[in-house]
């Protein structure tokens, strides 16, 4: 059964209007919004060197040069911290294919953009692994009932409407999604030692099947 959907791109339907946004923070100070900002940056350095068991916010504090109060004040703990960091790499991302320059952003053809947002997809699932593997393990199901997965699922599903005309975009979306799930890219990445290439690659691959 087909799934009717505006296609992405069209004037009468601008894509930041369809797509669930992730959460907005809250109205701020301008420095508070910076404290925030350097808070993150440092959680995320944190990540990126020793992975997320080694954040602590006493580390981030020093790494950021706020002080640890305001540290704790802004986000409680370190797993609110980690999600918070989460969400504010999902918004960038999500910036980036709804708004963005093309291919991944508007202006390029459906093909373009597709294989651009699932590149962008690999590289963004590589960066955070670790800590989307954490969330994924502690909730396997929490993944498709949030909001940056909407946006995801139904960026996704517009581009294939217009690649496919009459196709179930919907369940198609969800199915090359699948393969983006935290615990299967971690066994190709880490386990099966693929790179990021070629990760890209066998996607491409996988959209060729049958064409």
């Amino acid at each position: 059964m087909s799934t009717e959907i505006p296609q992405a791109g069209d004037p009468a339907t601008p894509l930041l209007g369809l797509l669930p946004a992730v959460n907005n923070p809250a109205p701020e100070r301008a420095d508070a919004a910076r404290n925030r900002r350097k808070i993150l940056d440092a959680a995320a350095r944190i990540v990126a060197e020793d992975g997320p068991q080694a954040v602590t916010m006493n580390q981030v504090a020093h790494a950021s040069g706020i002080g640890v109060g305001t540290v704790y004040r802004r986000f409680g703990d370190v797993s609110q911290l980690l999600w918070a960091l989460l969400d504010d790499r999902e918004r960038q991302f999500q910036e980036a294919y709804m708004s963005g320059p093309p291919p991944l952003g508007p202006g390029a053809p459906a093909e373009a953009r597709l294989d651009a947002f699932l590149d962008a997809l690999v590289d963004r699932v590589g960066e955070q692994r670790e800590i989307l593997l954490a969330a994924h393990s502690a909730a396997p199901r929490a993944r498709y009932h949030s909001g940056a997965y909407r946006v995801m699922h139904t960026h996704v599903a517009l581009l294939i409407g217009r690649l496919r005309p009459g196709s179930d975009s919907t369940l198609l979306a969800h199915l090359l999604l699948a393969s983006f799930s935290p615990d299967v890219m971690h066994h190709l990445a880490v386990e099966r030692e693929l790179s990021a290439d070629r990760l890209k690659e066998g996607v491409r691959e996988l959209l060729r099947l049958r064409v």
